[in-house]
């Protein structure tokens, strides 16, 4: 059996993350909105810490001589980047740098690299799978203080800015200009867009405006060993050699810390409406969005669902109301274009052959920015309201839109009353579902009805296992079910290429080392 470790914080010593075992670790306390404490990730799932460096006085002093202030050391100081705003896993990181620019991510990388210290990059810390906290006592690396635009282009539409950057303040930035960021996310008042392409984050506008890995025309990117990749192009066309960008969006952080972006743009819509719809049964969703996709092609910009157990808990646990009552599914739309009374034409003749063919029962309009905030939030907040419920299992899941909505069904079957809520919503114009079940507390046995069922399912119907979370901390294992084994080697040829210590962010993304050193 491993020694514990110790971790000096200050005058105090925390014994803790005794890892090279799996322990029946669960929460302290009930679920993960109400946790006071949260076990060691290391504690809770069967991880041996690998063979980096320890954290020594003189390291500490290096930084604070290149980060005069900008270095946090106390343990309190320190708790809130260790745990995910879930409250699911949290590591035991004794040091958190907030560098300012890429010279001094550099400087850091650099030094971290010759010492063999491991490294989590960290953003906003709005990730689902453990993939922005540490699992031992890796340094965070926050980009929070990262945060600068450094040009915008209003003929191009093209933002240059830090990776640090919070998704909210670029999107009013954008609309002060008259245009807004091709992707919004309901963390979008915490997350940082370094974070989002990090993840290739999807969103609510995927549909309209596409993913990350087209609307990124540029990346600025700090390699393990220190060394600075300037690939911080506004070019939309530039075919020279491999698009290296592609690499690190999407790698959760473990081939590069990304600190700069360029993005594309598109230009604010003059009208916007959103209809809030309900219909019977799933197979009158998926009619309804045929319909809605062919009556109103360009102008569609969502297409969202969510059952009926999800209204049932945002408006039970955020006292929110809906405009649609007693429906099995509630399907929400949005329209965005350049002409309102052309836009509200389409819309009220799509909903006229939507009612008149008995896909819908009821709904609502809104075209108003204040009551489209109001039916956004009822889809926007599903994740909020979920977390009342005790411990949440989330899942992130692509399927083909026939199948989407049997996985829950299948699920509420096979796990009866083991589970306190089964519950699906998603963007369905994207064939994302997320299915989250809730229980009291977190139980190792219910863990174990769920997974590898749910993974299992999904590669039957060549789904993928994570539609836009990522893989993190918590999925990494199970990346076989989505991706075949020599994709899975050669993308740990990359990591090794781009990062031979391992330094950057560990135990995330790909599968562990089949051997690592003790705690």
């Amino acid at each position: 059996m491993a020694a514990a470790v110790v971790w000096r914080r200050g005058a105090a010593w925390l014994r803790s993350c005794r890892g090279n075992r799996e322990l029946p670790g669960v929460p302290r306390a009930r679920g993960c909105a109400g946790s006071r404490e949260v076990v060691p990730t290391c504690e809770r799932y069967a991880v041996r810490r690998l063979p980096f460096g320890r954290l020594a006085d003189g390291d500490v002093a290096f930084f604070e001589r290149l980060m005069p202030g900008r270095v946090v050391t106390g343990e309190e100081e320190v708790k809130p980047f260790n745990v995910d705003w879930l409250k699911s896993v949290r590591g035991c990181s004794q040091l958190v740098l907030k560098p300012q620019t890429t010279a001094e991510v550099s400087q850091i990388l650099r030094y971290c690299h010759e010492r063999n210290l491991a490294v989590n990059p960290q953003g906003g810390n709005t990730g689902l799978v453990g993939g922005s906290v540490p699992v031992f006592d890796e340094i965070i690396l926050s980009t929070a203080l990262m945060n600068q635009i450094i040009s915008f282009d209003k003929v191009s539409g093209i933002l240059v800015c830090q990776a640090g950057c919070v998704l909210e303040r670029l999107s009013e930035y954008l609309e002060e200009q008259g245009f807004i960021m091709p992707l919004d996310l309901g963390a979008k008042g915490s997350c940082h867009i370094g974070g989002n392409v990090a993840t290739n984050a999807g969103g609510l506008r995927l549909l309209r405006y596409g993913s990350l890995r087209g609307t990124v025309l540029g990346l600025e990117v700090v390699l393990a060993d220190g060394s600075a990749l300037d690939c911080l192009t506004s070019l939309r066309k530039d075919n020279t050699g491999y698009d290296l960008k592609q690499l690190f969006i999407g790698s959760e952080g473990t081939l590069g810390v990304i600190t700069a972006v360029s993005i594309l743009c598109p230009q604010k819509p003059k009208a916007v409406n959103v209809a809030f719809l309900g219909c019977q049964s799933f197979a009158k969703v998926l009619e309804t969005f045929t319909t809605c996709r062919a009556m109103l092609g360009e102008i569609l910009s969502a297409y969202e669902f969510m059952d009926e157990k999800c209204m049932e808990l945002v408006e039970t646990h955020l006292k929110l109301s809906s405009p649609v009552a007693d429906s099995p599914f509630y399907v929400l739309i949005e329209t965005s274009g350049s002409n309102s009374t052309h836009d509200e034409e389409k819309l009220n003749s799509f909903l006229e052959q939507a009612m008149a063919s008995g896909l819908v029962t009821d709904g609502t309009v809104a075209t108003d920015e204040k009551k489209i905030k109001v039916l956004w939030s009822l889809r926007e907040r599903i994740t909020e309201a979920l977390t009342h419920e005790g411990y949440v299992y989330k899942y992130d899941i692509s399927l083909p839109l026939g199948k989407l909505y049997e996985l829950v069904t299948d699920m509420r079957a096979r796990l009866g009353q083991t589970a306190k809520n089964v519950v699906g919503y998603g963007h369905l114009g994207d064939g994302n579902l997320h299915l989250n079940i809730t229980a009291e507390s977190y139980s190792h046995s219910l863990l174990d009805a769920i997974e590898p069922f749910v993974y299992e399912w999904t590669a039957r119907y060549s789904g993928s296992i994570s539609a836009e979370h990522g893989l993190g901390f918590k999925k990494r294992h199970f990346i076989h079910y989505s991706k075949p084994r020599q994709a899975v080697l050669l993308m740990q040829q990359f990591k090794a290429m781009l990062d031979p210590k391992g330094i950057l962010n560990p135990y995330k993304t790909l599968p562990s080392a089949p051997e690592g050193s003790t705690c």
